[in-house]
């Protein structure tokens, strides 16, 4: 597939000790799509991740490694990346992990989607479906939950809230106060979603299919889902619990 011969996307991709994944996940990531770049920004990994991605970019001029120093998290991770894809000039920016729980043959549905909406989310639960495998009852029963306690509190209409695997328009990251968005893991995903349809953005889901991780170990922590509980409080707070989004005027 190649998109409009003027649009240009980037995958971005956070790293800590992904050296199982990362020599299969960036080639299967450029093969989708003939004009799309991959940016890995990995956090210091003592595994050696960096190095690999050194070694793919040497090769590939598609390929970028953004280094930072410690682990430092994934919404920080996401943001460091959306600051260098619109410096970059991309339209398209999109969320992905590593470890293949997010299908690289999606990429093209997201791509085609992203053309009449600003905000593309991947769905695990769109039109009431459960898409996932592999996962633990307790697990899903969490990630449900989750999604039920977003939509209830914050009045956000959509079904997988929590989810990791979207694309933006890049106007919607410049209009968004990138500076001011401080949380990490399912908090980050919701945040960055409820602003940008409380702006007024048109956001979307397609549905996706999520497999738990091929191999390496999980990032999710307790303090993760405890983040997310208050973080979707202190969202609503901020706009005086007001549950519908503002009508856009033009691009700002």
């Amino acid at each position: 597939m190649m998109m409009g011969m003027n649009k240009r996307a980037v995958v971005i991709i956070p790293t800590y000790n992904e050296k199982e994944n990362i020599r299969s996940i960036v080639p299967a990531v450029l093969e989708q799509v003939t004009n799309v770049d991959v940016l890995v920004v990995d956090d210091g990994s003592p595994d050696g991740t960096g190095g690999i991605v050194k070694e793919i970019a040497t090769a590939n001029p598609r390929v970028h490694l953004l280094e930072r120093s410690g682990k430092q998290g994934l919404g920080t991770a996401y943001i460091a990346g959306f600051k260098w894809g619109l410096a970059q000039g991309f339209d398209y920016l999109m969320e992905m992990d590593a470890d293949f729980s997010h299908d690289p043959k999606e990429i093209p549905n997201f791509l085609k989607a992203i053309e009449a909406n600003d905000l593309v989310l991947g769905s695990r639960y769109k039109d009431g479906a459960v898409r996932v495998v592999n996962w633990p009852l307790r697990r899903l029963f969490l990630s449900k939950g989750a999604s039920y306690y977003v939509r209830v509190v914050t009045g956000l209409p959509i079904a997988d809230p929590t989810g990791g695997f979207k694309c933006f328009r890049r106007g919607v990251l410049e209009v968004l106060d990138l500076d001011a968005v401080h949380s990490n893991g399912y908090a980050f995903q919701i945040e960055l979603t409820y602003k940008s349809w409380m702006k007024g953005y048109r956001v979307a889901e397609i549905p996706i299919t999520f497999a738990d991780r091929h191999a390496g170990k999980s990032k999710m922590s307790g303090h993760i889902v405890r983040e997310a509980l208050w973080v979707v409080w202190a969202l609503t707070l901020a706009n005086g619990f007001r549950r519908w989004p503002r009508k856009r005027t033009g691009d700002g």
